[in-house]
């Protein structure tokens, strides 16, 4: 990357697919941002750059490195596989450029090596948040989704009538609408996100579903 092509990214500000950070944090902290870039679409984090898009740029590269490559270890699994790059801004400062793309092993975990509790994060605009136990469920997708056999039922007539007439719905909703309990109402808009009837979105609030590509073909 030259400094042009740094300064056009900095330019664009943070978002779905680039973060800031003036250092490497907390490595935990650190896990939790790629791992919801390598769970989501993908995306590059630049170190030695602040949340405005000052650029700071770090003096000791090395040692920065070395701070993600310990974030890696000790708290990411399945590992993240991402690419390193320094861009040298001054005499003595770089910037790391760090790209992670989205994996084809996700969902990727943060652990808590006290808890010992696994944590799966995705990008929604310019925030790492916690994956929502539907999301987690849909990143494993199958080679069989498009071959899924829907049965409409009572529970699949009530969803369609209230898509009809919201446009978007989530869990709690479609539980509440066709009185069934939640684990039933999200294993139901999984089952139909695979067969392609169903949109899933992440959500900083809570995730929702849409119109599919198969319903909005018909």
């Amino acid at each position: 990357m030259t400094l042009q092509n740094l300064a056009d990214c900095i330019a664009q500000g943070e978002g779905p697919h680039l973060e800031f950070k003036q250092r490497v944090p907390a490595p935990e902290r650190m896990a939790k941002e790629i791992t919801a870039f390598a769970n989501t679409h993908g995306g590059q984090i630049l170190i030695g750059v602040g949340d405005a898009g000052a650029v700071t740029g770090v003096k000791d590269a090395a040692e920065e490195e070395y701070a993600l490559r310990q974030a890696l270890e000790q708290y990411v699994e399945p590992p993240v596989a991402l690419e390193t790059n320094r861009v040298r801004i001054s005499r003595k400062r770089d910037i790391i450029v760090v790209t992670v793309h989205e994996s084809p092993d996700k969902p990727h975990f943060v652990s808590d090596l006290v808890s010992l509790r696994r944590t799966a994060y995705v990008r929604v605009e310019d925030k790492s948040v916690e994956a929502s136990r539907e999301a987690r469920r849909l990143m494993r997708r199958r080679e069989t989704d498009r071959d899924i056999l829907i049965k409409v039922g009572d529970k699949e007539r009530v969803l369609l009538q209230y898509m009809a007439s919201h446009g978007c719905i989530t869990v709690a909703q479609f539980a509440e609408a066709a009185a069934i309990p939640r684990s039933l109402a999200s294993l139901t808009l999984v089952h139909l996100t695979r067969a392609r009837m169903l949109s899933h979105h992440a959500d900083v609030h809570e995730d929702y579903f849409t119109h599919g590509p198969e319903l909005t073909q018909a």
